[in-house]
């Protein structure tokens, strides 16, 4: 049996209240962590040239994975509440992960 590839969402995100959008994550993390089947990785960027600008890139363990978590009704309240938050509509890539090298 096919190992699973690895998937990352990329959100690219405008907003003017990240700090409001961090407690909103802390909160989803405190209800919804640790579950079986969620994220594994969550990575935060702040583009320099637009400081408005975020990109959040998401691990999961599966494309299907991510879908059952995406199809969770809490995921999507919180995913309304982030998307209220920001100045544009959020931006969504999906991505299966074809390498990952870990340099020290």
């Amino acid at each position: 049996m096919e190992t699973p590839t690895k998937f990352v969402q990329i959100i690219d995100i405008e907003t003017d209240r990240m700090e409001e959008m961090r407690a909103l994550v802390q909160e989803a993390d405190a209800s919804l962590g640790g579950r079986a089947g969620g994220p594994t990785h969550r990575l935060v960027l702040q583009d320099r040239n637009q400081p408005n600008r975020f990109l959040v890139v998401i691990e999961f363990d599966s494309h299907d994975e991510a879908m059952r978590n995406s199809d969770d009704p809490e995921t999507s309240r919180m995913a309304e509440k982030m998307a209220s938050l920001c100045t544009r509509p959020p931006i969504f890539t999906d991505c299966d992960v074809q390498e990952k090298t870990e340099l020290k």
